[in-house]
């Protein structure tokens, strides 16, 4: 156990100044895209948010979603999912609990 300790003693800044190379390069990217796509939509995207569920609808009436691609169909699906997934940890969120509500 003792050597155990050494070694980690012996490794670990190196270790950090590693880990701290490697993640650098990564957060900067990470930061740069979040300040882009983390923020909530100003009232100038709205009218086109608004066009985009009037197109959704209208594809939905006339049954032009059938033309698809199948990459563009599992996308849809993709995106469809993640919005349910959030749904639904926004209620676990909302009930303090996974199971049943406080009544």
């Amino acid at each position: 156990m003792a050597k155990f300790v050494r070694n980690f003693e012996e490794k670990a800044p190196g270790l950090i100044s590693t880990a701290v190379t490697y993640s650098k390069p990564r957060l900067a990217t990470f930061w740069q895209y979040s300040k882009v796509e983390l923020v909530p939509p100003n009232p100038a995207e709205l009218p086109a948010a608004i066009q985009s569920v009037k197109t959704i609808i209208q594809s939905a009436k006339t049954g032009s979603f059938k033309h698809l691609t199948v990459k563009e169909a599992v996308l849809n699906g993709l995106v469809a999912t993640e919005v349910w997934m959030w749904f639904y940890v926004g209620e676990i969120i909302g009930k303090r609990g996974i199971v049943g509500y406080d009544v």
